[in-house]
């Protein structure tokens, strides 16, 4: 059966300044509104979330205050899937409706949850998570204006392809491989202050091969591998759009198995350098390739290093796909996904 991966909460208000969150089968999480400081020592949490959510409220003007929360969650911590991006967008829809009069539209609640992951949860993430948790369904985003992000909304149902979309866990936890993630931004900035930018997006891709030599020189080798899988990856997203727009789902799953082997081989996210010999995510790109036989896609989910992979696999192979996805990394490996079409809202 397919499923969705979804946070769900009650919530009441109870009168005082601590928020109470507990997710079933986690220990309870508390924290005191009265203090919307950051904390070191609660970096890497869920109560950094909760408490930098609701602090950017609190500097927007909105008076906060604590309330109980119980949460079940079918989004697996730490492997991928956006599990701190969709705590943050539950923690910023419920604040939006309880304080703020639900005055914030779901960019604004993206970006909130990226202020509280950057400056409370300590991790050097851009907006991309939160705005597709926030936001829901087949989207295409452009970030040129930070500020104010481009989003288009894709009329698109994947259920007529005849192809599943399936994550596979493979069980590798990455929730301690912040500076991983951080080193990629890192050494992509770093190619863009070469050339007196800010960001890769404002330089010109000629002017960085013409350079490169010097580039690799002064930065890195993996900082110009990096550099050059973001130059091709932002073609493919745009390509991706307009085959999923005009129902062109060969060439859609084309561009994917090309953005992943990039992924491999220039961005090389499959696998932390410091766990060499953990690769729990190349194991499962390589077994999905031979189940798949060069049908579908197979390739890494989220920000990589550890964790979850991604395919679309032809209805009639979904049971072998499976079967052999759970041989290899344990029963209930797979969910097969359903894609819906809106995000953080309230369910009266």
């Amino acid at each position: 059966a397919a499923v969705n991966l979804d946070f769900l909460a009650c919530v009441a208000l109870n009168g005082t300044s601590v928020v109470h969150f507990q997710s079933e089968g986690w220990p309870m999480t508390s924290v005191d509104l009265a203090d919307l400081e950051v904390k070191e020592e609660e970096k890497e949490t869920t109560a950094s979330l909760i408490r930098g959510v609701l602090a950017k409220l609190h500097k927007a003007g909105y008076p906060v205050a604590g309330f109980d929360m119980y949460v079940t969650s079918t989004v697996l911590p730490g492997s991928g899937l956006s599990s701190s991006a969709a705590c943050e967008v539950l923690i910023g829809t419920t604040g939006n409706h309880l304080f703020c009069q639900d005055k914030f539209d779901a960019v604004e609640i993206a970006k909130i949850g990226q202020y509280a992951e950057n400056f409370y949860f300590g991790k050097k993430s851009g907006l991309m998570d939160q705005m597709v948790c926030s936001v829901g369904g087949f989207v295409f985003l452009d970030f040129q204006n930070i500020q104010n992000p481009s989003i288009q909304k894709i009329d698109f149902d994947l259920s007529k392809t005849g192809y599943a979309l399936i994550i596979t866990d493979t069980k590798g936890d990455h929730s301690d491989l912040t500076d991983d993630y951080v080193a990629v931004r890192t050494e992509m900035d770093e190619v863009a202050e070469y050339f007196g930018k800010k960001v890769l997006r404002e330089v010109d891709e000629n002017q960085f091969w013409d350079n490169l030599p010097d580039i690799k020189k002064k930065i890195s080798d993996r900082a110009v591998l990096r550099a050059i899988h973001f130059f091709g990856d932002n073609y493919r997203a745009k390509a991706e759009t307009e085959a999923l727009k005009s129902n062109r789902f060969e060439d859609f799953l084309t561009l994917v198995n090309e953005s992943g082997d990039s992924s491999m081989n220039y961005l090389q996210n499959l696998y932390s350098c410091r766990k060499p010999t953990e690769q729990g995510i190349p194991l499962a790109i390589m077994a999905g390739k031979r189940i798949l036989k060069g049908n579908g896609a197979v390739r890494v989910h989220g920000g990589g290093f550890a964790g979850t992979v991604q395919a679309f696999v032809p209805n009639d192979l979904v049971n072998a796909y499976r079967s052999e996805m759970d041989r290899i990394f344990g029963q209930n490996s797979c969910y097969i996904m359903t894609i819906r079409p809106f995000g953080g809202i309230e369910i009266k």
